[in-house]
């Protein structure tokens, strides 16, 4: 893509070249052949670029663009939007038969790796359909692979695929521990055109305003790499800006700002740069988690950032490599007006700041399902107020799951992709049976909640990623799911089994109860990792909140949030009545808590902030004892 994204700009630039060596021709008396061919291609090629050249002025918003970072976004818009209606296509015909495109996707990764010792061992070559590998393999998580990955990390071959990883991509850890992965260049490969392509066709036709030549704030951290024995990168499965340099121009961030290691420091210079140019187009991230605690420290250091606008300058305060700093001071130009603009839309506070500072801002572009679901809706109600969201994709480390065609609906659904992974579902009644049985593609029902199980591209065959999704419909005759939650972020004292999405349903209404309070961020525990700070006989949950618009919280307004996970869970509730789980135990904790526990987690793990992703149970003693440093009342 990018080598094809720089010929078409490199094919651009010779077409003018010769129109200009085709009107020196004429100029200079040159005959025969060559004057008719140069002057009619001249007059095309010239005739072309004006068309181009008209296109994009009307497609360009902003100033203090130049005239090969238009020419790089207006091709690379172009070539993405054909990219994205052709595979739009095929993803369409691909739903008329899933059976058959699910099919040919396992086959093709059994025969990529029949020989490798993994293959060799399931006798991969001689499976000819999906019923085999079934018969022949069982399902895993990932203890069946541990050893072998660790085998791969140590530099030996052909263990479990043919290719050798790019990345021995590291997980959330969400569900537990974090774990290793490989990732490989088809799994990078499907992502960027069964994913990002199909989805920016389904933002460009649901928001055409999208293609209008406007940069992108992109809030992403540099990740910290470590080395394998063989020399193999160790760290989170995202790809970098600095990366794909040509692709820079892209953004309001620039370059040397991508380099700086300090999500803190990182974060200041997304934001200081971004408010500089007033006609930005798109807020993007992986999570809306990030945006949000991006407006979070918008807010927090306002008043620095503006006084930088106003200077000229970079604050001295931020921690930076000197190259770096005299890089970024160069971009820096005293601009009083724009820091009187800003200073007047703070003025009114932080309500719908993000279009007040950027009037022309389109979309915000971050997944807000799941554990994201609640900073989604925080910043639609409060400072992306007005703006639209789209959440595009529905992915994991282990590939691409399924991708929103839907962007304005409210909720969000996600088509199955076909051809990304191979896809079977454990029904949600049989989850903790020793051999539960699973359906494929074609044969699940409506209406119902399903494991997720998956072949990918990178080793994994028949593996339980632990995603509980719901189908919610069809797409021709290929499932749409919503997700719902993940097993490991259960609370499961006595059996009851209350899912995540169960717990905040009951949540927001007790929070709707108390009068002022506002939900900012919570997660829980289960009593069984406290130890004596439990405080009761009977295993219980214990609950932290920060809350805003709220102080404190009477023991009846607590007991408003146990009464509704009462009504929202029979089974919770009879256990309640029984006394065999005690009453919640509920902690309000400072504002910023939980963006420190964020940094306290990813110090236990090798999670970059680009994936990282709030744990709403958390299995850590010591993130536990964490929070109750934090408690207020």
């Amino acid at each position: 893509m990018e080598k094809l994204g720089s010929k078409v700009i490199l094919y651009s630039g010779i077409i003018g070249i010769l129109a200009v060596v085709a009107v020196f021709a004429q100029c200079v008396g040159l005959s025969g052949v060559i004057c008719p061919l140069s002057t009619a291609f001249g007059v095309l090629s010239v005739g072309g670029m004006a068309l181009v050249w008209r296109d994009i002025r009307w497609r360009v918003k902003g100033e203090n663009r130049t005239v090969g970072s238009l020419l790089s976004q207006y091709f690379a818009v172009k070539l993405v939007g054909w990219l994205g209606k052709r595979q739009r296509a095929k993803l369409e015909a691909d739903t008329q038969d899933v059976r058959r495109a699910q099919e040919e996707t396992l086959l093709r990764r059994l025969q990529k790796n029949k020989n490798t010792l993994y293959g060799k061992q399931y006798e991969f070559g001689s499976i000819k359909d999906c019923e085999a590998l079934r018969k022949r393999h069982p399902v895993t998580g990932y203890e069946h692979y541990r050893e072998l990955v660790q085998r791969v990390a140590r530099g030996e071959e052909g263990v479990l695929i043919a290719d050798r990883p790019l990345v021995l991509a590291m997980t959330s850890g969400t569900s537990g521990q974090s774990s290793m992965l490989l990732s490989t260049r088809d799994t990078n490969t499907e992502f960027f055109l069964q994913g990002v392509c199909v989805c920016l066709d389904a933002m460009r036709r649901a928001f055409p305003a999208t293609e209008s030549l406007q940069r992108t704030l992109k809030l992403f951290y540099t990740p910290t790499l470590r080395l394998s024995e063989s020399g193999i990168p160790i760290g989170p499965n995202s790809s970098t800006p600095a990366s794909s340099r040509h692709m820079l121009h892209l953004y309001t961030t620039p370059e040397p700002a991508f380099r700086v290691p300090s999500e803190r420091d990182a974060l200041y210079l997304h934001l200081l740069f971004a408010l500089k140019d007033r006609s930005t187009g798109t807020i993007e991230s992986n999570f809306a988690s990030t945006v949000f605690y991006a407006f979070r420290a918008l807010q927090e250091r306002w008043e620095e950032l503006l006084a930088d606008i106003e200077l000229g300058r970079v604050s001295p305060d931020l921690q930076l490599e000197p190259d770096v700093r005299s890089a970024l001071g160069r971009l820096m130009v005293a601009d009083h007006g724009r820091a009187a603009e800003l200073r007047a839309h703070g003025e009114g506070g932080f309500e719908g700041i993000a279009r007040r500072v950027w009037p022309q801002l389109n979309l915000v572009l971050a997944v807000d399902t799941g554990s994201n679901q609640i900073y989604g809706e925080m910043l639609r109600q409060h400072y992306c107020k007005g703006v639209p969201f789209y959440s595009p994709f529905y992915a994991a480390t282990e590939g691409l799951i399924g991708v929103n065609l839907w962007p304005e609906q409210e909720s969000r659904q996600y088509l199955l992709c076909p051809r990304s992974m191979f896809c079977e579902f454990m029904p949600e009644a049989s989850l903790d049976e020793e051999n539960p049985p699973t359906l494929l593609m074609d044969q699940v029902q409506g209406g119902q909640n399903y494991e997720l199980v998956v072949t990918n591209a990178s080793g994994l065959f028949r593996y339980r990623i632990g995603d509980i999704i719901k189908i919610v419909g069809f797409h021709n005759k290929c499932p749409v799911v919503e997700f719902q939650y993940r097993r490991g972020q259960m609370l499961n004292v006595r059996g009851e089994k209350v899912s995540e999405s169960l717990f905040l349903g009951a949540l927001k209404r007790a929070v709707a109860l108390w009068p002022g309070a506002k939900l900012v961020d919570y997660c829980c525990a289960e009593s069984g990792i406290l130890g004596e700070s439990s405080g009761g006989a009977q295993p219980q949950y214990q609950v932290f909140l920060e809350l805003k618009g709220v102080r404190n919280l009477s023991e009846e307004q607590r007991y408003k949030l146990d009464h509704c996970l009462q009504e929202d869970s029979a089974v919770y509730k009879s256990f309640r009545l029984k006394g065999s789980i005690g009453p919640m135990r509920v902690q309000l904790v400072s504002e910023g808590a939980f963006q420190e526990l964020k940094s306290h987690m990813m110090a236990y793990s090798n999670t970059s902030p680009n994936t990282f992703k709030m744990h709403r149970v958390i299995r850590r003693k010591e993130y536990a004892d964490f929070l109750f440093g934090k408690t207020t009342s």
